[in-house]
């Protein structure tokens, strides 16, 4: 998702296995960031939000908000285009922050109501575990992390992105 201008995945790590068959209708829409092993624009974000459009060409419209440096802090905005690159399982995309570059973006997780993810990438750099609502269960929460460790990720990296939403 959010990965900044990085090219190439060259790794000793094996690829990730991607979603079978995503359903990207159903995939479009918010999702709440509930942590990650944080881009530098991220590492002090609050309220994280990635939403989805599917465009008629194909392409994805991304916006990602938040707000930085505290629930009160200023209002960021990234609005990055998404290109799927696997037209069968529609889970590998590139997404673009700066032209030419597309950033490897995997979706490698979706639960089957579609109200979790997880987007990684080969390298184990960076990683996104997201959900439709501003928590998720602790149970799903520690079940995800223990996947990402078994993949080759250090978990000690990941940052628990705050969520305070007034009304919920």
């Amino acid at each position: 998702m959010l990965a900044v201008v990085l090219s190439g995945c060259a790794t000793t790590m094996p690829p990730l296995k991607t979603v079978e068959k995503l359903d990207l209708a159903r995939y479009m829409g918010p999702w709440h960031v509930i942590a990650c092993i944080p881009t530098f624009i991220e590492t002090e974000a609050y309220n994280a939000v990635e939403t989805y459009r599917l465009e008629p060409d194909g392409t994805i419209d991304t916006v990602f908000t938040f707000n930085k440096g505290g629930f009160d802090g200023p209002l960021k905005r990234y609005n990055p285009r998404g290109f799927v690159r696997d037209p069968v399982n529609k889970s590998t995309w590139g997404m673009r922050f700066v032209w030419p570059f597309k950033a490897e973006f995997l979706v490698t997780h979706i639960n089957a109501d579609y109200t979790q993810t997880v987007v990684g990438r080969n390298k184990r750099d960076y990683v996104w575990i997201m959900a439709r609502t501003p928590e998720i269960p602790a149970a799903d929460y520690d079940r995800l992390v223990s996947e990402l460790k078994a993949q080759g990720y250090d978990v000690a990296k990941l940052r628990k992105v705050p969520q305070r939403w007034s009304g919920k």
